[in-house]
């Protein structure tokens, strides 16, 4: 039986690419009130990171006239905005209120702490905090997330030492997490799991599959909730365009890219930015996945 890949363990996300009908209307969201530096290198692109030198989280595509992604799709379940302290997490929360911005939801998820939004485009994002590593619940070998009520009024108690108002992204935010609609989770194992070499860590989550690199309780999440047997949405539609994973190590992912050669998708290769040189792909679902790793 072959040996089950294996990413480096410091892989992490890079940026998430969106499609999206407006771009004004998507700044006037992520950069006006989420704090996110903006560059804008043409007419119908905008790349969004947390501080001048760090990667960009987000970079969006406009495409004037685009339609709504459909619920019963593929794609883009919620991309995650992981923050560098809980007191960060009070404060954009303080900050959304005041706005007026509506918050879908909030949940402690036993790992982290977070809530749940749409950007101006209808896209689902996760902005959230981790617990330390050494409080994850966990059963057996695997992480144990469950979703109980976010306990608000202890989260804005880390406020009283420090009231000061949201001003900006933290330059130590990253993309924390991916979570996506898949059409079939057996699948979606196959490719992230058994192509890329992530590691599942919780199956026990009805509908859902979680797994990452190094322990973390999840770099992508895979979910059939409103997508079992669906299609990918119209190449019109808003949303997801695809993905990043840098794999730090050039050995690993060079053998990443050639068991997705061996698999028969598709590479696009000669990729070069921020994150160093890499290949594009897409999944089983026909998400749009990109390979990178640092050069030198």
């Amino acid at each position: 039986m072959p040996t089950q890949p294996r990413l480096p363990d410091d892989t992490s996300l890079g940026w998430v690419k969106l499609r999206v009908a407006d771009r004004e209307r998507s700044l006037r969201f992520y950069r006006d009130l989420l704090g996110y530096q903006v560059d804008l290198p043409d007419d119908s692109t905008a790349r969004l990171r947390p501080a001048p030198e760090r990667p960009a989280h987000f970079v969006l595509s406009e495409l004037p006239g685009a339609i709504p992604r459909p619920q019963r799709s593929t794609g883009l379940y919620h991309a995650a905005i992981l923050l560098p302290h809980r007191r960060e997490l009070a404060r954009i929360i303080r900050r959304l209120v005041h706005a007026g911005w509506p918050i879908g939801g909030a949940a402690d998820h036993g790992v982290s702490e977070a809530i749940y939004l749409d950007d101006a485009e209808g896209n689902g994002l996760e902005i959230y905090a981790d617990r330390p590593r050494s409080a994850w619940p966990t059963q057996g070998q695997q992480v144990a997330m469950y979703t109980d009520p976010l306990d608000l009024p202890d989260l804005l108690r880390e406020l009283e030492a420090d009231p000061h108002p949201w001003s900006a992204m933290p330059a130590e935010a990253r993309i924390g997490h991916v979570h996506l609609q898949v059409s079939d989770l057996d699948r979606a194992e196959e490719f992230y799991c058994g192509i890329l070499g992530f590691e599942v860590t919780q199956r026990s989550y009805p509908g859902a599959l979680f797994v990452s690199a190094g322990g973390y309780h999840h770099h992508l999440g895979l979910n059939i909730w409103h997508s079992r047997r669906a299609g990918p949405p119209p190449e019109d539609a808003t949303g997801l365009i695809a993905f990043a994973i840098v794999i730090p190590d050039r050995a690993a992912w060079e053998a990443a890219v050639g068991r997705v050669r061996a698999a028969g998708l598709p590479v696009e290769e000669g990729l070069r930015g921020e994150y160093g040189i890499g290949v594009a792909t897409r999944d089983f679902d026909r998400i749009g996945v990109e390979l990178w790793t640092p050069v030198g």
